[in-house]
């Protein structure tokens, strides 16, 4: 059949297609109207909730815990002041055994404290509704406290008798530690005492031994030499003496030309004479004395043998009598008055040949060469010291009676101290301005000791006043016996003294510092090792 021409077709069919493309354009239309309106919708939602969220920001931002404590209607500030009154009445009540009512406070205290750590969270004031109970309860704690005399008054008087019975049992405790520190320090070691008492039999018991001296006549000379290192000590001490020697020629470039001079007494001389006879030191040369062979040395030259016969002297030293025991138990130590304490002011007497000499203590150790010692020049002084009036010691005022007017109008008292330990004595100036008859007149004058108290320091100051040269504190190091020493000064010290009760052969001595004098002592010497030294 043949079809029609374009024109003359039925147009049923493209109408259809027309309708379903329009009806399909109107619904996506649509659809995509509905998915604006609904991101439009989430989008103010969005909006919206940020503004509530900014708008909370700026309230929290704006709380502030200073200003809340700071106003006057605070309640945190409030809370607060409860807590620190409850906390010192908790104190208070601990201190008198009321551990309930101590109890009771602590709880409430914690309750208070839960409080203020909620308000800080949130961060928002706490208000006088929320906190009535709380504050109520604490208040009448704090009242109750009042009724038992917890205030500030009562508070203070109980302070006030703890202190003063705090301070009895203190100063008890102190006196007994000084006293008992003394005591140890006064006793002499069973070895050192065995020692003393071997050597003794073995130099009366050994005839060969007095023989085995070197020859006399040497060594006379060299006592005599002025050419020579000539260094002095006084002491009844056996060991410590033989440490003193010993680290001097250890230490030194030319141990042959160092001459010790030893005085020590008649209980000792012979221990002393046997210890440095059976003993070498590379060579140096040792002299022992007895100062009870100075025929020069009685009471009627010497002031404080004058004073030792005195029956007030004697009570006061030995008995403790007369006082009401006002002064400290460390000046009564007799030693003071022991000759060998004093003989530092007869160097010329005992050594009648010497130009210049070094005086050293006998609880000092060496630990380098001392032969520049004898070439310093004094600037026409008589006494080479190290100044000691740095740091933690002390100038005059410390050591004399600056109300007694002889001390206030002959001495600065701010002028600065020296120590005894490690001396450098010109002899020849000593003996041209009478050093010893200075001596001698402060010594009287003290007789009744409203000068100073005790001891050879205070003495020396008076006696060395205006003719000491001071020498770099390197040559002296002190406090090994009884406090803590820089290290870099112990490391660059040429003598370093264990001066103070905690000597380096007692029980009592500082462990730390014991090595530097213990490496000078021959522990394997046979009669150490039948001593027990250890």
């Amino acid at each position: 059949m043949r079809r029609r021409s374009v024109d003359f077709r039925r147009p049923g069919r493209r109408r259809l297609q027309d309708v379903v493309w329009f009806t399909s354009c109107i619904v996506l239309l649509l659809f995509f109207i509905y998915i604006l309106a609904k991101g439009s919708t989430k989008i103010d939602s969005t909006y919206q909730f940020s503004r509530r969220t900014f708008r909370r920001d700026r309230v929290i931002e704006g709380f502030n815990v200073t200003d809340e404590m700071l106003s006057p209607e605070s309640v945190t500030r409030q809370i607060n002041d409860q807590i620190s009154l409850a906390k010192a009445f908790v104190v208070i009540a601990k201190e008198s055994n009321n551990h309930q009512f101590a109890w009771e406070l602590t709880s409430q205290i914690r309750i208070s404290q839960i409080f203020l750590s909620n308000a800080a969270t949130r961060r928002t004031p706490l208000t006088i509704k929320e906190s009535e109970y709380a504050i109520r309860d604490m208040a009448l704690l704090l009242f109750q406290a009042q009724q038992l005399h917890y205030d500030s008054a009562s508070m203070i008087m109980r302070l006030k008798g703890k202190i003063q019975a705090l301070e009895e049992q203190m100063s008890s405790a102190s006196e007994k530690s000084s006293k008992y520190g003394q005591i140890a320090a006064e006793e002499v070691p069973k070895s050192l005492y065995c020692l003393g008492v071997r050597l003794t039999s073995k130099w009366f018991t050994n005839l060969s031994l007095q023989k085995s001296l070197k020859d006399q006549i040497q060594v006379d000379i060299k006592l005599k030499d002025n050419d020579l290192y000539h260094f002095c000590v006084f002491s009844d001490n056996i060991l410590a003496t033989s440490v003193v020697i010993n680290s001097t020629s250890i230490n030194s470039k030319n141990p042959d030309k160092i001459v010790f001079h030893l005085v020590t007494d008649e209980i000792n001389y012979a221990a002393m004479k046997a210890w440095f006879s059976l003993n070498d030191f590379r060579r140096v040369t040792v002299e022992v004395q007895r100062f009870e062979d100075f025929s020069w040395l009685n009471a009627s030259y010497v002031p404080v043998l004058k004073q030792l016969q005195d029956s007030e002297i004697q009570n006061y030293y030995f008995k403790g009598n007369n006082d009401d025991n006002k002064t400290p138990i460390k000046f009564r130590n007799p030693k003071y008055l022991s000759m060998l304490n004093h003989l530092r002011f007869y160097i010329p007497e005992v050594f009648p040949e010497l130009k210049k000499v070094v005086f050293l203590d006998d609880d000092v150790v060496v630990q380098k060469d001392l032969s520049d010692l004898f070439t310093i020049d004094l600037n026409g002084n008589v006494n080479g010291a190290v100044e000691t009036c740095m740091e933690t010691f002390h100038r005059y005022h410390k050591y004399l009676n600056y109300t007694h007017p002889l001390i206030r109008t002959h001495f600065d008292p701010d002028a600065c101290g020296w120590a005894f330990g490690m001396n450098v004595f010109d002899l020849v100036q000593w003996r041209k301005r009478n050093v010893t008859g200075i001596y001698h007149y402060w010594q009287e004058k003290n007789a009744d000791r409203t000068l100073w108290k005790l001891g050879t320091l205070p003495p020396g100051l008076l006696t060395f006043y205006g003719l000491t040269e001071p020498l770099d504190p390197s040559w002296h190091v002190l406090g090994f016996g009884y406090t803590n020493v820089d290290p870099q000064l112990i490391e660059r010290g040429a003598v370093i003294h264990f001066n103070g009760n905690s000597k380096p052969w007692l029980k009592i001595g500082m462990e730390r510092y014991k090595p530097m004098w213990e490496k000078y002592v021959d522990y394997s010497h046979p009669l150490l090792q039948q001593c027990n030294f250890h």
